[in-house]
């Protein structure tokens, strides 16, 4: 119990490491004037309605909404500009739509994402399950590239898809086919694709926010450590100091495994999804007044999430937790082992996006789990060292 404790402390006192870094930046003011500073980088999944500035690091944070500033940005990551536009939330749930064709307009003061800035520009506008893209031209006023699906009076799904159109009319060039129009999706890497190709046909000269893929969104690493394990057994018909049903203590055993994690794309690459197929082991005798063995390996399969607490450009900490699914072998007591899935809580620290050392913390595992009678209760706790192969 106090060992729970202690983990549960640990991963909170985390959560005030390392949190997602202050950059450099700017923000408009309602007067047009650029205040350079640092900005807290979130990179927002959705469109923010405030922004976090400080005007140097060791300066205090500013809270900045919507109403307070014209627009900001991150140097190399993104921009955002306060725009009063007219936007339709017709849902895109199949049970919530309507039977009109046509959108149905608010109006509403909004940050718009910039996407490609130039001549043209093109914006996306993100919240919940609403997408909405933007578009104008030199400096006209922003319109909505209009996409929506609705039933028919038959009761059909139906899309107006007018952002073809709309595009067609305002940025037709030689070298862009009507098919190329025909078969744009109302889709953010479409979109942008389209605008840069246009551009290309145009020869003029425009910015991309697109974010660049990261090479490393997939990480393989060796991973190996010591396994420090104990197993009590029992009965519920029998009494708890029975000899028949042994406690065979700690034991030292080695674990390895391979580790492949995917990074989620977002919030700074700080989310990680994990699966660990590990070989481990647990042997030990008891010669009490029956000698009685217990001779248990098994491929752990655990499945969970991780997120990071950057400390600078080379190291981080990291915190996981996992489901372990068991794939077991072995005898208990003479009898067939059958495991249960349990629950692994990690803390670790990564150098060099190289090298890795992690505590992890198993919960009960029952290696009688099918049995009627028969319980028993194997515990882990282990050290991981891990070198990642790309």
């Amino acid at each position: 119990m106090k060992l729970k404790t202690t983990m549960i402390i640990l991963f909170l006192g985390l959560n005030s490491l390392a949190q997602i870094k202050f950059e450099k930046g700017y923000f408009i003011t309602n007067n047009g004037q650029k205040i350079e500073g640092l900005i807290k980088n979130n990179e927002w999944l959705q469109n923010p309605n405030f922004l976090i500035y400080k005007k140097t690091i060791d300066a205090e944070q500013k809270k900045l909404t919507l109403k307070e500033v014209k627009g900001f940005g991150v140097y190399g990551s993104s921009k955002y500009i306060k725009a009063i536009v007219n936007i339709d939330k017709s849902s895109k749930i199949l049970k919530e739509l309507n039977e009109f064709k046509e959108p149905k307009f608010e109006q509403e003061e909004i940050f718009l994402k910039v996407l490609i800035e130039g001549d043209t520009n093109l914006y996306s506008y993100k919240n919940g399950n609403l997408v909405r893209f933007f578009f104008n031209k030199n400096n006209s006023e922003i319109e909505q590239l209009i996409f929506k699906k609705y039933k028919t009076t038959e009761g059909k799904i139906a899309i107006n898809d007018k952002f073809k159109q709309q595009l067609w009319v305002s940025l037709k060039c030689e070298n862009i086919s009507f098919k190329t129009f025909k078969n744009l999706d109302y889709k953010e890497q479409d979109l942008i694709h389209f605008f840069e190709r246009y551009y290309n046909c145009m020869q003029s000269e425009y910015i991309s926010f697109k974010k660049n893929k990261d090479q490393d969104l997939f990480n393989l690493t060796l991973r190996a450590g010591l396994n420090n394990s104990s197993l009590k057994t029992g009965n519920n018909t029998f009494d708890a100091d029975s000899p028949y049903f042994p406690d065979f203590g700690n034991q030292l055993g080695l674990r390895l495994g391979v580790e492949l994690e995917f990074i989620m794309p977002f919030n700074k690459n700080k989310w990680g999804f994990i699966i660990e197929p590990t070989y481990q082991s647990y042997k030990a005798d008891v010669d009490q007044k029956n000698s009685t063995s217990v001779d248990y390996s098994s491929i752990e399969l655990p499945i969970g999430v991780r997120h990071y607490f950057f400390l600078n450009n080379s190291s981080k900490l990291y915190i996981n937790g996992s489901i372990i699914i068991d794939f077991s072998n072995g005898e208990l007591l003479s009898q067939e082992i059958q495991s249960s899935s349990n629950f692994g809580f990690g803390v670790g620290f990564k150098s060099q996006e190289k090298y890795s050392i992690e505590f992890r913390y198993h919960t009960n595992r029952d290696l009688f789990n099918n049995y009627l009678n028969n319980y028993s209760e194997y515990k882990t706790m282990s050290i991981i060292f891990g070198y990642t192969i790309f």
